[in-house]
């Protein structure tokens, strides 16, 4: 029988993960933006209705809105979203013009919008780091386990003890890794390279498909080989001044599997149903709460990386999208035409409305709101 987190858990839990999250991925702008001598009008977390907050000293309007998915920074000088300057900027006294965000250096511009998605990565070194330190690491060698009779590796001649070098002429050194990869590969075929006996050999196969669900229900869908992970398990301590180190490593190894999914979508191995959006982040966030406070820590780093990643895309609207206009800026030596960033902010707009669609169909799907309608009707 499933377990399931109750509505109240998982709007604490989402909260609980996501506002911090934004409120510091806002933060990294803010620093940065101060740090050069940029004023910021308004620090909001959250969109819409301003619900309370304060004005400080600077200035800075800090200020919560009734919907709390996201949040800006607005610094002196900014009209829109794509930081095009107010009409009025030129026309500002030059004290005041050198604090504008426009009147900086393209560099500094770059670092000021880089500082979100940093500002994520950080705090995701920083727990997964922690982590290592006060746990250890355990890493499981890429050897075969028990290989199921009847599954892709058993049908590609896969023996138990074999050590898997590459699949689909992706190199591993650890067994979560393999699996990680072929997760996302269901139909795939591939060439598997291994070592037997102190003898190189390679096969194929076409990796299989496993639908099962989770304590709370939910059904996972991966692509499996069929093989059982090894009982050889190295377990390693991490002094605390390599635990930084540790932390940016599987950092960047979680940014990777991103890269690799992204990609893996985009052929269209992995389903669009797979994408979640804030109801489906709402109810993992509730399940990660229910089971302890350090399963819901690590998926917070998760989540942070998430944010990251997701706003490094170089889609207008995030701020990847005013790095991409910054780097053809320094290529052309000029900023990008106005009319020509009106017309792809707005398309960048159309396009994450659509997203938000699309994954709102999903997580209504994930919580079985078509299924319970399609038994209504029938």
């Amino acid at each position: 029988m499933s377990q399931s987190p109750g509505i109240l858990m998982m709007v604490i839990a989402f909260v609980l993960a996501l506002g911090p999250l934004v409120f510091l991925h806002e933060l990294g702008h803010y620093l940065a933006g101060r740090w050069f001598g940029v004023k910021a009008e308004v620090f909001s977390v959250g969109f819409g209705r301003e619900i309370g907050g304060f004005t400080d000293k600077r200035g800075t309007r800090w200020k919560f809105g009734m919907l709390p998915l996201g949040g800006y920074v607005r610094f002196a000088g900014d009209m829109n979203p794509g930081s095009q300057p107010d009409p009025n900027w030129l026309a500002l006294p030059a004290a005041e013009r050198a604090r504008t965000f426009q009147a900086k250096p393209l560099w500094q511009r770059a670092i000021i919008v880089a500082a979100g998605p940093i500002a994520n990565f950080l705090v995701a070194i920083v727990i997964l780091g922690a982590f290592a330190a006060a746990y250890g690491t355990i890493t499981i060698p890429p050897v075969a386990g028990p290989i199921k009779a009847g599954t892709p590796a058993a049908t590609a001649g896969l023996r138990e003890g074999d050590r898997i070098l590459s699949i689909g002429g992706r190199e591993f050194d650890n067994f979560n890794d393999m699996a990680a990869f072929t997760s996302m590969r269901a139909g795939m075929r591939v060439e598997i390279d291994y070592v037997r006996d102190g003898q190189q050999a390679r096969t194929e196969t076409v990796i299989g498909q496993d639908v099962s669900k989770d304590r709370f229900g939910n059904e996972v869908r991966r692509g499996v080989l069929g093989i059982a992970a090894p009982a050889e398990i190295v377990r390693s301590t991490v002094p605390v001044w390599q635990a930084p180190i540790v932390g940016v490593e599987r950092t960047f190894s979680l940014v990777g599997m991103m890269v690799d999914g992204l990609g893996q979508l985009i052929a269209g191995r992995v389903p669009v149903s797979e994408l979640g959006g804030p109801m489906r982040i709402a109810k993992m966030s509730g399940e990660s709460l229910s089971l302890g406070f350090e399963s819901f820590v690590v998926f917070v780093a998760l989540i942070s990386i998430n944010l990251g990643f997701i706003n490094l895309l170089p889609v207008p609207m995030l701020d990847g999208g005013h790095l991409l206009f910054y780097a053809i800026e320094g290529v052309r030596r000029r900023p990008v035409e106005p009319q020509v960033m009106e017309w792809a902010f707005r398309g960048g707009l159309v396009a994450i409305l659509a997203l938000m669609v699309l994954v709102t169909f999903n997580d209504l799907g994930a919580f079985g709101v078509w299924r319970n309608l399609a038994g209504l009707i029938g």
